[in-house]
């Protein structure tokens, strides 16, 4: 029986589609998701990519799929769910929208906006804050305790605090502060250097913002708490540890101010999630049972026991069940109870943090989810709560939740971009194609004749033989493509043991795998035309020893270090082309040396295990392609390190701005700031005659803001950016441009306006919808800056390389004009950015 051949591969025959090439898709609305039709559509395209798909039914062969279209993407990276209503895709242009204020607000156009940031000289990575969501998720938080409060009759308040352990970014503390402030919503610290700034942010707030203060304490500790007190601010210090009862007492007394105390309880009820350790009796904070009586009967004795006002316990975070909600709450309440009838003066009830984030958007109690609602959470705090005041006949106290992950995670959105050129992947293509036109196999002969003249050749041009047989036979057949990648997989582990054993070049292996790569590429050509399933081990679901490797301008150790730490998934989506179908199962390598810096794990949309590969777009000549990490508002930027020393990111601030016309399209104008930033450690020499090295023909070591030659450096660093001069001390020649610079920094250029990771530079900006504004862009660290937090001085390091240079020169081993041009461009490195400029 003759095997019908598939033509030969394509590889430039993917036959992918444009955003201006696709079809109108403005029929194929989001709303389609719902309806049993369009769902089963977006299920089976979704199905070729994830496993997470595979239990649904196949189509009918009779019924054809449509184009490819914004929804399908939206329905493949699960962004309705964990969006959340702030991230959605847009049917009309198949990028990434950003809608601060919820499902009913305007929307931004976050590819857009990347853009026109890049276009005024703000690289990538950069790293977004949209303030009015962190309004909008407090106001959510208390319009659902409000209902609580009202379907349970509770006689008590509600009032909310951040832990801003979570997040210490100014901008954000700020915005909890203002938008907060009409729920009464205050602060949690946990150190001495978080309560320092939270008093300088509630200094002058209305009197009685509460301001919960755990964390270890010392006698320092314990008075500016005592002065928060003085200033108005309903401080409350919580005893983590019954030694820190004396130490209270004391600083009272030395001062003169009754203080506000809590208690930490330790509870028994603890959950099962990675934070679970957190509670119960092996908790690393917390009073026990015959603890706290002891500070009941130690605050009576002292005359003090109208002083104990709050009990306070955590559960831990990211609480995946409502069930464990209600278990802790019921158990704290009764402790709550016992410590009135005792005669404490009770009247703050702390639940801690656990409200969690649904990161994959499952809506289940898998690691990355959640399987309630907010209302459901605040519904069962204040249940429990109730029911206990009601059997114990007292008064409902007012409850305080710490939620910082519900509150922060949306806030934040991490743009980068891919650095893997599609260069390189054509490369590899043309070769394998190569490599399958060099094989021949006749169609006038045998072919069992020629696998034996190939066998007497030897090894190599046998299986490479064989191989191609298996390549011409991929039949669009689901068990077909089944079996060529069985036996493209066994003719792969058949060349590994031949080069082992010594009867394999390493020509002919790597011919081998190049035919291995043509014959997947293949299955997954014929599989998408015909909408076939993939076999298992070609699913991104699988663990693919062929998945391409995607290197992104990013360091995994400074942005998502929890995603190395322990694993959290974030939700990854390319932030355009989604009116696209991405073909490419694809891992994220960023640019550390460390093997671990990398995301090899992402959210499955419908729960469960973590799928090994994200769908991405396949790269095209002269297009930059964005990815967006999201929900990263919390802890990632306060735990990230300085691994390969790459500093922090450039940062874009947006917020609401009441009045701004509507209907203007994404437009930003990086306004200039005369200020100087702050020097780096240690100064490069100035003042009194210059040193032997600074006597080069080479200025740009004395103004390193003019610019550099444009052979060896991409582009100049504006004169009021430099922190090398302010650091020298050194003044730019009047005919350099010094001083202020008029109008948006240069293109391509890091224009560090604000200063390093600290001030940021004011924008005159509108974002394309009415009520946003760019606020402020704050740079990313600077090289020097960097490596000054390892106790190196940028001036020094500018003087040995000075000296050597010199010394060179006068040897006559350097050219002036070399020196010239190795000392700017050393100079004018230092401080730039130290994430990778565009190619």
């Amino acid at each position: 029986m003759e095997v019908a051949k598939s033509p030969r591969l394509g590889f430039n025959s993917l036959n992918l589609h444009s955003v201006g090439e696709e079809e109108d898709l403005s029929s194929s609305v989001f709303s389609d998701l719902s309806d049993s039709t369009g769902c089963e559509e977006h299920t089976q395209k979704a199905r070729r990519f994830s496993g997470t798909f595979r239990s649904s039914p196949r189509a009918s062969p009779a019924a054809p799929l449509s184009g490819w279209s914004p929804s399908d993407s939206a329905a493949l990276y699960g962004v309705p769910g964990w969006g959340a209503d702030y991230f959605t895709v847009d049917e009309s242009s198949g990028t990434l929208l950003v809608k601060p204020d919820g499902e009913n607000g305007p929307a931004l156009d976050l590819y857009q906006l990347t853009q026109s940031l890049q276009a005024q000289g703000v690289r990538a990575p950069m790293l977004f804050r949209f303030l009015p969501i962190v309004g909008h998720r407090i106001e959510k938080l208390n319009a659902a305790f409000r209902a609580a409060l009202d379907r349970f009759e509770y006689q008590g308040a509600y009032r909310g605090v951040f832990p801003v352990k979570a997040n210490h970014d100014k901008a954000l503390i700020q915005a909890i502060v203002d938008y907060g402030e009409p729920y009464g919503f205050g602060l949690e610290v946990g150190s001495k250097a978080e309560l320092v700034m939270v008093m300088s942010q509630l200094a002058g707030r209305p009197a009685g913002t509460n301001l919960v203060c755990n964390g270890y304490k010392d006698s320092e500790y314990m008075e500016l708490v005592l002065h928060c007190r003085e200033l108005g601010m309903n401080a409350m210090v919580v005893m983590e540890q019954y030694s820190e009862l004396d130490m209270l007492l004391a600083a009272a007394r030395r001062l003169g101010v009754r203080p506000s105390i809590g208690i930490r309880a330790k509870l028994t009820t603890r959950h099962n999630g990675h934070w679970g350790s957190t509670s119960g009796d092996k908790a690393k904070f917390g009073l026990r049972a015959r603890e706290i009586v002891a500070v009941v009967n130690r605050l009576g004795e002292e005359g003090m026991l109208d002083c104990l006002n709050l009990l306070h316990f955590h559960v831990g975070s990211q609480i995946t069940n409502i069930r464990m909600v209600k278990e802790v709450m019921r158990e704290a309440s009764f402790l709550y109870a016992e410590l009135v009838q005792m005669g404490a003066a009770m009247s703050y009830i702390d639940c801690g943090g656990g409200l969690a984030v649904d990161y994959d958007g499952s809506f289940t109690d898998s690691a990355a989810s959640m399987a309630y609602t907010l209302q459901h959470y605040a519904n069962d705090v204040v249940s429990a709560v109730q029911e206990v005041c009601i059997q114990r006949s007292i008064a409902p106290p007012t409850i305080i939740t710490e939620s910082g992950r519900a509150l922060a995670s949306h806030h934040s959105v991490l743009v980068f971009d891919v650095l893997t050129t599609p260069e390189c992947l054509e490369e590899k293509r043309e070769e394998q194609e190569e490599v399958v036109e060099s094989i021949e196999i006749r169609d006038d002969k045998p072919l069992t004749k020629q696998l034996r003249a190939a066998a007497r050749s030897g090894k190599g041009t046998f299986l490479l033989m064989t191989f191609k047989e298996v390549f011409e036979n991929i039949t669009a057949d689901a068990s077909a493509l089944r079996e060529a990648f069985n036996d493209a997989s066994y003719f792969k582990d058949e060349a590994v043991r031949a080069f082992k054993l010594g009867v394999l070049s390493l020509e002919e292996r790597a011919q081998v795998d190049m035919m291995f790569d043509a014959a997947c590429e293949r299955i997954r050509e014929v599989a998408r035309e015909h909408d076939l399933p993939l076999p298992d081990a070609l699913r991104p679901d699988a663990a693919l020893p062929h998945t391409k490797m995607y290197h992104v301008n990013l360091s995994v150790f400074r942005s998502a270090v929890d995603s190395w730490a322990i694993q959290q998934l974030f939700p990854i989506v390319p932030i355009h082309r989604l009116g696209e179908e991405p073909t490419v199962p694809a891992m994220l390598a960023d640019l550390t040396c460390d093997s671990d810096g990398k995301v090899d794990k992402f959210i499955n949309p419908k729960g469960g295990e973590p799928l090994p590969a994200l769908p991405l777009h396949p790269l095209r000549h002269g297009d930059k392609y964005f990815l967006a990490l999201f929900l990263t508002g919390v802890y990632q930027e306060v735990m990230g390190s300085v691994h390969n020393m790459f500093g922090s990111l450039n940062t874009v601030v947006v917020g609401r701005q009441p009045g701004a016309p509507a209907g203007v399209g994404v437009e930003v104008h990086v306004a200039a700031d005369e200020g100087t930033p702050a020097a780096m450690n240690g100064e490069l020499p100035h003042g009194g005659p210059p040193e032997p090295w600074m006597q080069l023909g080479a200025v740009l070591l004395l103004h390193p803001c003019l610019p550099a030659d444009s052979a060896t450096t991409s582009s100049a660093t504006s004169p009021s950016s430099c922190s090398l001069c302010s650091m020298a001390g050194v003044e730019a020649d009047s005919g350099s441009a010094a001083g202020a610079v008029e109008g948006p920094a240069p293109a391509g250029s890091n224009a560090r306006a604000g200063g390093g990771g600290g001030s940021g530079s004011p924008l005159v900006a509108l974002v394309g919808a009415e009520g946003y504004a760019v606020q402020a862009v704050v740079h990313g660290e600077t090289i020097g800056e960097v490596l000054s937090r390892a106790n190196h001085s940028a001036g020094d390091m500018l003087a040995r390389v000075g000296a050597a240079v010199a010394a060179a020169v006068g040897r006559g081993d350097m050219p002036a004009a070399t020196a010239d041009r190795l000392l700017g461009t050393y100079t004018e490195r230092m401080a730039g950015y130290t994430y990778m400029s565009a190619p």
